[in-house]
Parts: C-alpha cells; structure tokens; sequence
C-alpha cells in the first residue's frame, strides 16, 4: 500500500508589504532552499490580491477536495459549516470586532488582539440572537471571538476572510451577492447596521470603555456556505506561525517567524522527504497559492544523485516568495 502523502500549507508566506525580491533578500531559509531542490511544483491557484478567499484557504479547500472552482467559490468556501459538521444547511462564522473610523476608511481590528472575554461576548451575543432569530437564522455561541450562524438566509452570500480584511480599508471587502441571492445581501447588511446600533448602547461596552478597552460595535461574517457532503481527503497541516507577525508585527518579527519556521517543521518536513516519505508542501501569498510535491523518481544515476543532495536546478527562495 502506497503511503500517504503529508499536507504542509504555509499562510502569508509572502504579504504586501513585500511582494518583490529586493524585499526578501534577507531572508536565510536553508531548509526550505534544500526542500525545495528536492520536490517539483505543479499548480498554482489565485491570482487576484483582492479576491474575498485567501490563497491559503484556496489551498486548505483544494487539498480536502471542496474546490471545484476557485473562481466561482471565492467568499463561498464553507469553513463555518465544515467546522460544525453541518451538510446543506448554510452556516457562517460571526465575529464581533472593533470598526475603527478615520477620515477617510474604516478598519477592522481583529478579535484575538480585543481581550474579550466570555461574559462580554455572551452578553452582546444574547442581545444580537433574537434579531437573527426573527429571520430564521440561528445564533450559537462558540467562543468569546467568534459565533457560528445558521440558516437558509445564508445562502449566496460573499463574505471576505477575515485574513483579508483584518487592518485594511474595508471598502473593497463588502459582503457582496449574485442577482439570485440579493434579498439576502440586503438581509445582512441590515443585520451589521442593527447590531451597530444595538451594540453602541450596551451595558457591555461600557465595561470595556471603564477598562478602557476598544468597544464591540459591530460584526463580520466570514467562512460562509453550505457543505455537500463531509471530505473524505485528510486535513492538511496548516501552520500559522507567520500569521500574527504578518498581520500585526511589522517585517522584522514577519523575518524571524519565517526563521523559526524553516529550523522547526519546514527542517522536519526536509528530513521527511530525505527518507523517502511522499510530501506536499503549499506556499501562500497574498495573491497565489503554489503547490511543491514530491519529485517522480530520477531516471539516472547522475540525476538520482542531485535530487538527493538537493542539487537540482532551481529559483532562490527570494525569488519564489516573491512570486507569491
């Protein structure tokens, strides 16, 4: 029996702030060099920095086998309903953040970086439920940062990761819907402007105010859709140690969680493949998703030799990352 192959996806391998080469020069990476040399790429999907689906979610549905087409399930991808185990019935994660309002955009601050803690969340949770009640859909409280919704009101509706929008504009990032689903666009949109003005005058936030703690005036919905059926495929490991630096750290710590990542699983990950284990390793950007697999065997002696010492031809890792 073959054995089967290991799934490493690597989010924000590359972000924004340094798309080009120049930008990643610094960065020593042996282990990811030598692994690289030792297995060959052979699909990439994405391609739009502003697409509602991240890269890495894009990779994560590919490789559980919910990615028919990347393009038609962009802010369809059902990780809320995957999560609860629910088939067919739409469900969305619900997060309640932080909209902070400048002159010229508005930005969202995440919930991991809120300090919110249970009561808070519960409290503004039992205030937004009967809402989302009224118009079938279910409210459950999963966590103090995020609730699960379910319901058919659901259905169709675009809704941007929370990755893509975490610090930026939102403008760009609306919920957005086809012509068929337009009832529930407009359904959602007034669901975010009601929990605004139910969440500005809630005892919980003055709470957080005397705290001096941002407040809790509004929420976002992300990893919207309806499950056909459960994946038969393995979950693949998808490690994010770059993710908090990327998002909040600036590029130095973003440099030294890509340090720590290539002496820790991505130098596990090499040894692996060094004693024949059949691997596949994702890298994610802001714009592509690319797939490294396995090399087939080499045909000759001299070819064998090379690919075992990682001595294949082959683009920097700066280059690589870059094209992310």
């Amino acid at each position: 029996m073959p054995l089967m192959s290991h799934t490493l996806i690597v989010p924000f391998a590359a972000t924004g702030d340094t798309p080009d080469s120049a930008g990643l020069s610094g960065l020593q990476l042996p282990q990811l060099q030598a692994l690289l040399g030792l297995l060959h790429t052979d699909l990439a999907l994405g391609g739009d920095p502003y697409s509602a689906s991240t890269p890495h979610e894009l990779a994560q549905a590919q490789a559980l086998g919910l990615l028919s087409d990347a393009s038609a399930q962009d802010g369809l991808l059902p990780w809320a309903a995957l999560a609860n185990g629910s088939l067919h019935t739409p469900c969305a994660w619900v997060w309640p953040c932080h909209f902070q309002v400048g002159m010229e955009q508005v930005n969202l601050l995440p919930p991991e970086r809120l300090s919110i803690d249970d009561t808070t969340s519960r409290a503004l949770h039992a205030a937004l439920a009967p809402l989302c009640a009224e118009d079938g859909v279910e409210l459950r409280w999963v966590s103090a940062e995020r609730w699960l919704a379910v319901g058919d009101r659901l259905a169709g509706l675009r809704c941007a990761s929370l990755d893509r929008v975490v610090g930026r504009s939102l403008d760009v990032w609306q919920p957005r819907a086809e012509p068929a689903h337009q009832a529930q666009l407009a359904w959602l949109q007034r669901l975010q402007s009601e929990a605004q003005m139910l969440f500005y005058t809630h005892p919980a936030n003055d709470a957080r105010e005397a705290q001096r703690l941002p407040s809790l005036n509004g929420v976002w919905f992300s990893g919207v859709g309806a499950l056909p059926a459960l994946p038969t495929a393995t979950a693949p490991q998808l490690d994010d140690t770059l993710r908090q630096a990327a998002l909040h750290g600036g590029r130095s710590a973003w440099q030294a969680a890509w340090a720590a990542l290539d002496a820790g699983p991505l130098a596990e990950l090499l040894q692996r493949q060094r004693a024949g284990e059949p691997l596949t390793l994702w890298l994610c950007g802001e714009r592509w998703a690319r797939r490294w697999v396995s090399a087939p065997a080499a045909t000759g002696w001299a070819q064998r030799l090379r690919r075992s010492l990682g001595l294949q031809p082959k683009a920097s890792v700066a280059d690589i990352l870059g094209s992310l």
